[in-house]
């Protein structure tokens, strides 16, 4: 059976965007490999600027955060909704939206403030997350447009058509280029100075991860139900792993492992080297699509669940360590940021858990499903709902 998501207008989006979330993880702790950091996104320290915050996909933020939070502003424009991850570099949120018209917003807003720099208006909404890098901001659309923009005035620099279907897939880099994945079953690869095509790699069914990339290699978790190494110089599969089921989960990446969870509920780690599957450990429950990209700090894996869990295990062998339970699904890709775990949840919770033990630290009550997941930066924590809040935390005045 083809796994097929294609979603066109507002309502099928609404349903497409519970399957986007991507596997992430994996920066901290052990700390990553020269491969690693030679990945090229362009990061700065303590920025923000890629869907699960680096090249790697490693959900761990660079910045800190206070050790009490309040909400230090609101964005609410009227009849939108937020259900792509906010990109933060340098003093400027850029995140991107649906309309009830099923047009599209890309927005640029003061991190200290919130107030509005500029506002992109598109013909399609969003659901991918925005990349930056160099100035530039890259996103792609509802209709299978992908977007570069600039990012310190939103003026319109190229545009490059991917198909008539859904891109989910945010942005990552390699080199000069800007890569991304379409439901059209295309990774593409593009001049990310002209959006002139480099090469375009296709695959036996839908793409909605994000590209995870290692020095020249790319990481495709499928709607085929296979993992794809892609050689980024090529544009060719260097090997394939087949899974238990499809999954648009981000692969998260360090060294010689990827990490990320399938719609059957199994979450693996994996030697893409090899390739060979090192763990996998099967979810004990019958909803059990994984949605969610991971994250990681040392040992420690953490991701959520539709089963209404956060899952935290051990990176090694893949033994549990804790779960938290919600009132909801989970598609909010959790943050780690020093001791604590960030995740949103579609009970309308932003969740604060103590990575060791999975102790709550903190909520807080948004009214509306948080699908987006966090970003960190500058002290700050940004996330938005399918109701149309973007939400700043950061250090409370009382």
């Amino acid at each position: 059976m083809r796994f097929s998501l294609i979603a066109r207008g507002r309502a099928g989006r609404a349903l497409a965007i519970l399957l986007i979330a991507g596997l992430g993880a994996l920066g901290a702790g052990r700390g990553l490999a020269a491969e690693d950091q030679a990945s090229g996104d362009g990061k700065a320290a303590g920025d923000w600027p890629l869907f699960r915050g680096d090249a790697v996909a490693s959900g761990v933020a660079t910045s800190s955060l206070p050790e009490h939070l309040e909400v230090v502003w609101k964005f609410a424009p009227k009849g939108e909704s937020f259900s792509a991850t906010a990109a933060i570099v340098g003093q400027t949120v850029y995140i991107a939206s649906s309309t009830d018209d099923v047009k599209g917003n890309v927005y640029a807003l003061d991190l200290a403030s919130g107030e509005k720099k500029w506002t992109y208006p598109a013909p399609n909404g969003f659901v991918a997350s925005p990349g930056v890098r160099g100035g530039r901001l890259y996103i792609g659309d509802g209709e299978g447009r992908f977007y570069c923009l600039d990012a310190a005035t939103g003026k319109y620099q190229w545009g490059f058509p991917a198909g008539e279907v859904e891109i989910n897939s945010s942005a990552n880099f390699y080199k000069d280029t800007v890569l991304f994945g379409s439901q059209d079953s295309n990774l593409y690869c593009l001049n990310a100075g002209s959006g002139k095509p480099i090469w375009k790699h296709s695959i036996h069914d839908q793409i909605q991860c994000s590209p995870t990339v290692i020095g020249n290699r790319s990481f495709l978790a499928g709607c085929d139900s296979n993992l794809h190494v892609v050689d980024l110089d090529k544009g060719e599969d260097v090997s394939t792993l087949p899974l238990d089921a499809p999954t648009g989960c981000t692969p998260a990446a360090r060294g010689d492992r990827v990490f990320f969870g399938s719609m059957a509920g199994t979450f693996y780690a994996i030697d893409w080297k090899q390739p060979k599957v090192i763990w996998s450990v099967p979810s004990k429950r019958s909803s059990s699509q994984m949605r969610s990209s991971a994250a990681l700090a040392g040992d420690t894996v953490v991701f959520g669940g539709v089963d209404r869990q956060v899952h935290a295990l051990s990176a090694e062998d893949g033994h549990q360590l804790w779960t938290f339970p919600t009132k909801s699904r989970i598609d909010s890709s959790p943050v780690v940021v020093g001791s604590r775990v960030f995740i949103g949840s579609s009970d309308g919770r932003l969740y604060a858990l103590d990575l060791k033990t999975g102790v709550k630290l903190w909520d807080f009550e948004g009214g509306d499903e948080f699908v987006a997941s966090p970003a960190v930066a500058g002290g700050r924590l940004v996330i938005g709902t399918t109701g149309g809040v973007l939400y700043c935390f950061g250090k409370g005045t009382h």
